[in-house]
């Protein structure tokens, strides 16, 4: 036959050095994998990854399931909405700022905003690794319904405190803490509400759905 390989002569493989291997091989898998997306409620002091680290647990401690990944981190220190999936496009998606999907948090700041500061989380801070995109930020009122912390906030008793909502398209690091610290009002509490579509509806904190 034209263009066939000599009889004992191996044809090359498209290993890892071959850039299209990852697609082909997902490609191959994806008929024969059913999509799969956790929603889960992550407490305080939970990594965004299965493995403990230092005083910090795992995400092992409360899912157990192979083969799923985090798509888009949640510090450790911060609590609410962290997706899953054993699916890479859609975790890639989710993940990647590229694609601009919206994240809803609830913060809890030290002071009471004004006009001014969420005029300016509206159309963009200045931080140390340039201004940040414009956002959607409003106060919470009443404060949202959510569990206690443990451990605890720490509250000065002679600065009341006040629950925002921020709406951003970015994913750098600890950036809705530093956005409230560049307007006068340091984060207290941050959970993160919705994810675009997906939210904390229905779970309880260390609890998971999907």
């Amino acid at each position: 036959m034209r263009g066939a390989a000599p009889l004992g002569v191996a044809l090359p493989l498209c290993s890892t050095v071959c850039p299209l291997a990852p697609f082909f091989a997902h490609s191959l898998l994806r008929p024969f994998m059913t999509s799969r997306l956790i929603r889960f409620n992550k407490p305080y002091g939970v990594l965004s990854q299965f493995t403990a680290e230092g005083k910090w647990q795992g995400l092992k401690d409360y899912i157990a399931l192979p083969g799923v990944y985090v798509a888009g981190r949640l510090d450790a220190d911060s609590e609410g909405l962290l997706l899953l999936t054993n699916d890479g496009p859609l975790q890639a998606r989710i993940a990647d700022p590229r694609f601009k999907m919206e994240k809803t948090y609830w913060v809890q700041v030290e002071g009471i905003p004004g006009e001014a500061a969420l005029a300016a989380l509206r159309s963009g801070v200045v931080l140390n690794d340039g201004p940040t995109l414009p956002a959607r930020a409003r106060l919470m009122q009443p404060a949202p319904d959510v569990w206690d912390r443990i451990p605890p906030i720490r509250e000065r008793k002679a600065i009341p405190t006040t629950w925002i909502e921020l709406i951003i398209r970015e994913g750098r690091n600890r950036q809705v803490r530093r956005m409230t610290a560049a307007v006068g009002h340091p984060t207290l509490r941050l959970v993160r509400a919705a994810i675009g579509p997906h939210t904390l509806e229905g779970l309880a904190p260390g609890t998971w759905e999907g």
